[in-house]
């Protein structure tokens, strides 16, 4: 047992070393993370904001604060408890969001821009709302940062895409070209296949588990 005890006092100053190089790694990586979303969603802001001076749209104010919840959830987000990221969960969160940067107001309406205003109108307040009752466990990689299953929650498990997928159909009608086409069903199925990534960390998670058997739908309530 001497013997025994020794060696644990020897080995551990080496495990505690180990275990702060992997809290110093943890840390700076979520520096960058925060830092590199925080300005890429700015960048978007600035854009949108830019956009919204210039047309009055009400439109341009709900992703105008869409877009800025995103920084400054990033900014206050608790730690992660759990947090997935592997180069395959990178690339599909990446998909999901770089698409909606290229695309264009261009080509024939499809409908009256009343008409397709008011849907973008709807999926974006579906977005602040699921943000906003998100609050500090937001994240753009699958992370568990506290689990939230109350408001917009109790309708599907990830009500923030559906409000995406209603925004994005409304530009289509609104702008059917044929690059907005390709680049926002590239967007949208990673936005799904990250929803799938997303709950497969969320649901090592007993209070999840039981969530996701209460709430059956993830983001299209009767098909997914």
């Amino acid at each position: 047992m001497a013997v025994l005890s020794q060696a644990i006092d020897r080995a551990r100053p080496m495990v505690e070393a180990g275990a702060r190089r992997v809290g110093t790694r943890e840390r700076v990586a979520e520096f960058t993370a925060r830092a590199f979303i925080s300005g890429l969603f700015v960048l978007l802001a600035t854009r949108v904001g830019a956009e919204f001076v210039k047309t009055g749209h009400l439109t341009g104010l709900l992703l105008l604060v869409s877009e800025l919840l995103v920084v400054v959830l990033t900014v206050v987000r608790r730690p992660a408890a759990v947090v997935d990221r592997t180069l395959v969960t990178r690339m599909v969160s990446g998909i999901s969001i770089v698409g909606v940067y290229f695309i264009r107001p261009m080509g024939e309406a499809l409908l009256a821009d009343i008409v397709t205003a008011c849907i973008s109108g709807a999926g974006l307040l579906v977005i602040i709302t699921g943000k906003l009752t998100l609050g500090r466990s937001f994240g753009l990689l699958p992370a568990n940062r506290g689990i939230v299953c109350r408001g917009i929650y109790t309708v599907v498990r990830h009500p923030i895409y559906a409000g995406y997928l209603v925004t994005h159909a409304a530009f289509l009608l609104a702008h059917p070209t044929a690059s907005n086409i390709a680049l926002l069903i590239a967007s949208d199925l990673a936005l799904l296949v990250r929803a799938v990534y997303e709950e497969r960390t969320l649901a090592l998670d007993a209070e999840y588990a039981d969530y996701m058997s209460r709430v059956r739908w993830r983001v299209i309530p009767g098909a997914f």
